[in-house]
């Protein structure tokens, strides 16, 4: 009896630990913003932040432009979400997301005037 009580326990115990994928997601985009943002990815090119939100299962890539590529014309849109979507479908990185559906949202705003939004590329799971 003692014995089949604390294996009950203990299996609860291992249960309640268990994280919703959710809860995961939302996690590891702050533990990720804490200890990599800012962060320079390409010449000219800040990671600012990373974001979960759960309302709509989509994570947030919050970048900012500097330099000569801090402004509107300075890239073509139609082509930098071509390229997005290709990584997307290659990377292992985020496969767990992708199982569940999961959107990626890339926001690249001016480092100058961080109101001045230059493009957003949403990509859902028809796009990987």
């Amino acid at each position: 009896m003692k014995k089949t009580f604390l294996l009950l326990l203990a299996a609860a115990a291992l249960g309640a630990c268990q994280e919703s994928m959710e809860d995961r997601c939302d996690r590891e985009a702050k533990e990720f913003t804490r200890k990599n943002c800012p962060t320079m990815i390409a010449d000219e090119i800040m990671m600012d932040s990373m974001a979960f939100e759960r309302s709509t299962h989509t994570i947030h890539y919050y970048y900012k432009l500097t330099g000569n590529s801090d402004r509107a014309d300075a890239y073509n849109k139609d082509e930098v979400k071509e390229l997005l979507r290709k990584e997307l479908k290659n990377t292992t990185a985020v496969q767990d997301y992708k199982d569940e559906g999961y959107s990626f949202e890339y926001s690249y705003r001016s480092a100058k005037d961080p109101n001045t939004v230059y493009f957003d590329v949403l990509l859902t799971k028809k796009d990987y």
